[in-house]
């Protein structure tokens, strides 16, 4: 049986064998295996490395690593950011991982939580925090704040045999807890259990591209089987098939997933400058798209702080009513948050205390005598003390100040004196049980308020301007929610409509439904109630976020579309969260929001390119097929995809700019943008093919016999590919100058940017292009031909040919005529 001597060693190593022990935690981040499979074992990375290893097993090991390049690549910055963010999230868990004191054959023992067995006994202390579930027990009286798992900042008073839960806080007292229940299960497990997995939400961006990409993948499929047909029937190599179906595959935008994964890891660098960890790759962009956000108020807007606001004399000066209550604040032995708050705000000396009857929830007052007489003072909230007041007291002024107060969200406590003929002690009755005496002597009001969050204001200014819905949801009174909400600067009007978990839990769906679309404040709701209303939220179309720190905000958290979690918050909230704010920085969520701007902006123009690129590769594959022919190598195009899509779409995503996205933007692109300059350059490419594949190699041949140089074999498709990949490439240097216009000449297709960094880069690219071709070894690995100078003159003509063009039918928006459409700029 446990005593006062709490368990034997031996008796510990008994339970624990047996299974006893407090060895279930929730885990503080994904695993690094989950990581890596996550960012691995995609579709798109199994077609591509199967045909690598394909092309290895033949021999063509270059081609092999040109083609599965890009996916490698893609992989590696995605595993890194987030394992950076599980490293950061663990040292977290690490820092903030409470300690416990139990008692073992009669001594305490400092241990680590997963160490407790069940029946252990527990000594805890203010501040400590308590980390099983378990009952009090001896003449144990103490104060709990339960904040994180029921959301409520009313401290509750334990008692012998009253129930403690892990995640609570002793503030005031201490005692001695047994533990009843260990690992699994506790109520915190219980609670965060439902929300211990890893979740993935796809942004709409994401959701936009995973259709592009899925299309795609079926017109490769469809090329695929044309592919098998074609060689078929003209007798194709093993080799040849395998390296077209690498070019086909690479129809696949797999440097689009690096363009996202490389935005996302910058905007993740930023943010950590800015005071946000973000866990979740896509979480910052996912944020911009956010229309509804909703906070828990206590450890969210507040800081779990209470600060004295004013004082208000009723009887005396208030020099005196300052003077009383700086002693009164440094003498009181057992502190509090509201003593702390006083004694911060009038720092006083500390006096010699006779007697003392110290806070509680049930009684709701605090006393303390001092010696030689120098008085006896009370501080307490106004129901427990109204009747209690001397007559003469003007109750109904009292009562208008108070109410006053409390509309504004301010706690109001009563500063009173024992009157002189209530003897030595008159906290106590004969049977030294508390109890206030008769005929007290008001001295004064005081009124303390939430310390918010800094920056909390200037935040939910700026969401609500740019048309962000908030909703507080919290498990405090609606009305003293209602009221903070309005200091912190959310716009409710008085009649705000405000809802208890009561009232919800009373109301059918349809009635649901409606309030959570109309009210604002949410207060007295369960942890299951704030999953609920996300739900419904989610359910009627909005986007929402949710902010919390608490277990009971766990379940919110991963329901919502974006989960913000504060790094002082439970563990298990940092763990499902997609953004940390790390020292509580209510201020970085702004950033983020126009982080998340400029990843959708700087995305936009990536789009333009990678479709682009698809259409005209498809249109080119499928008209060359005519003729028996095939466009590109592997490595043309991997050289082509580098050139000008790749390293250009990370370039435009790091250089975006924050703003209002444009809605719709992804069928605009399609039918103003990438249409137009698809379908142009299709065709001309094909043109260019056609040309070199009929007639080239005659011409090339009768050049080398007019400088005398013996004539070499000529294969007309090698010709055609080498040539068609040089006018594509400098079409697509062209390209990356409309999608991001660095003056008004290139504006057309895009509007103007005004930066003229893409120019320096198109310009850079071109000249890496042309070194290629310089060089014999660079040439020759990427099987690129030499043609003369006549040939690249031509070359350069027809991609300004096209560029002419393209900008004419951008300009006069031909083909919107000609569908009979009109699209919003």
């Amino acid at each position: 049986m446990t005593n006062s001597t709490g368990l034997a060693n031996a008796e510990v190593l008994r339970r624990r064998a047996g299974g006893q022990g407090n060895d279930a935690v929730l885990p503080t981040s994904r695993s690094y295996a989950e990581i890596l499979r996550e960012n691995v074992f995609t579709f798109i990375n199994y077609v591509l490395f199967g045909l690598g290893v394909a092309l290895v097993a033949m021999g063509q090991r270059s081609d092999a690593l040109v083609s599965v390049g890009v996916v490698l690549a893609n992989t590696l910055v995605g595993v890194v950011q987030e394992v950076r963010a599980k490293r950061t999230l663990d040292k977290i868990a690490l820092l903030t991982r409470p300690r416990a004191t139990v008692i073992r054959d009669g001594r305490e023992q400092a241990i680590d939580p997963s160490e407790i067995v069940l029946g252990d006994l527990l000594l805890v202390a203010p501040g400590d925090q308590i980390v099983v579930d378990g009952r009090v027990v001896g003449n144990s009286r103490m104060e709990v704040d339960e904040s994180l798992l029921t959301g409520e900042s009313d401290l509750i008073r334990k008692e012998t045999d009253d129930p403690v839960y892990s995640g609570s806080f002793c503030v005031t007292g201490s005692g001695y807890y047994l533990a009843e229940k260990v690992g699994a299960d506790t109520l915190i497990y219980e609670i965060a259990q439902g929300a211990r997995a890893f979740r993935r939400v796809y942004t709409p961006l994401q959701q936009q591209i995973n259709l592009v990409v899925r299309l795609i993948l079926l017109i490769a499929i469809y090329f695929q089987m044309l592919l098998l047909i074609s060689a078929r029937v003209y007798s194709s190599s093993l080799v040849e098939i395998v390296q077209m179906s690498v070019v086909i595959v690479g129809l696949i935008p797999n440097g689009l997933f690096l363009a996202i994964a490389a935005a996302y890891g910058m905007g993740a660098v930023r943010m950590v400058g800015k005071g946000a960890l973000v866990q979740q790759s896509n979480a910052v962009e996912s944020l911009s798209n956010v229309d509804v956000l909703c906070l828990d108020k206590t450890g969210t807007l507040t800081t779990n702080e209470i600060a004295l606001e004013s004082v208000l004399p009723w009887q005396g000066s208030e020099t005196g009513l300052v003077a009383a209550l700086s002693a009164f604040a440094a003498s009181i032995p057992a502190g509090n948050r509201t003593s702390e708050a006083i004694a911060a705000a009038y720092p006083g000396e500390a006096r010699v205390v006779v007697s003392e009857v110290p806070f509680s929830s049930a009684r709701r007052w605090s006393a303390i005598t001092y010696a030689a007489g120098d008085g006896s003072y009370l501080l307490g909230a106004p129901e427990a003390m109204r009747s209690c007041l001397a007559p003469g007291h003007d109750l109904v002024t009292l009562n208008e100040h108070i109410a006053a107060a409390t509309r504004l969200g301010l706690r109001v406590l009563l500063f009173a004196q024992a009157p002189e003929d209530a003897g030595a002690d008159p906290w106590h009755d004969a049977d030294r049980q508390p109890r206030l005496p008769e005929g007290l002597i008001l001295m004064g009001l005081l009124r303390f308020r939430d310390v918010l969050r800094p920056a909390v204001y200037e935040t939910l200014q700026g969401f609500q301007e740019v048309g962000i819905q908030l909703k507080i949801i919290s498990g405090d009174n609606p009305d003293t929610v209602a009221a903070l909400a309005r200091q912190a600067g959310m716009n409710l009007p008085e009649a705000s409509a405000q809802v208890s978990g009561t009232d919800l839990a009373a109301m059918d769906p349809a009635q649901r439904a409606q309030i959570v679309r109309e009210a604002t404040v949410f207060g007295r709701v369960s942890p299951q109630q704030k999953d609920e209303l996300v739900e419904l939220l989610q359910a009627d179309g909005r986007y929402v976020a949710m902010i919390g720190d608490g277990v009971n905000d766990v379940l919110a958290l991963k329901r919502a579309n974006v989960g913000v979690a504060m790094e002082s918050g439970s563990q298990a909230a940092r763990g499902v969260a997609d953004i940390i704010l790390l020292k509580d920085a209510f201020e970085a969520l702004p950033h983020a929001f126009r982080e998340g701007q400029r990843i959708i902006n700087g995305m936009q123009g990536v789009l333009k390119l990678f479709l682009t690129r698809v259409l005209y590769a498809a249109l080119l594959i499928i008209s060359t097929a005519v003729v028996g022919g095939f466009p590109f190598t592997p490595k043309h195009n991997a050289l082509l995809t580098l050139i000008t899509v790749g390293i250009p779409a990370i370039a435009l995503a790091a250089w975006a700019k924050p703003g209002a996205p444009h809605r719709q933007q992804l069928i605009r692109n399609l039918f103003h943008f990438v249409l137009p300059a698809s379908l142009t350059l299709g065709l001309m490419a094909l043109g260019v093919y056609l040309l070199y594949f009929f007639f080239a190699a005659e011409t090339i041949v009768v050049r080398q016999l007019l400088v005398e140089v013996p004539p070499m074999p000529v294969n007309p498709r090698i010709v055609a590919q080498g040539v068609v990949t040089s006018f594509t490439v400098f079409c697509g240097l062209l390209l990356v100058l409309f999608a991001e216009p660095p003056t008004r000449f290139w504006t057309g297709g895009s509007q103007l940017s005004g930066d003229r960094r893409p120019l320096w880069l198109a310009l850079f690219l071109l000249s890496a292009y042309l070194t290629i071709l310089a060089v014999p070894n660079f040439r020759t690995f990427f099987e690129l031909v030499t043609i003369s100078l006549a040939d690249y003159l031509f070359i350069v003509t027809m991609t300004l040919l096209w560029a002419a063009i393209i900008r004419f039918t951008w300009r006069r928006r031909l083909l919107e005529r000609y569908l009979s459409i009109k699209l919003i700029d």
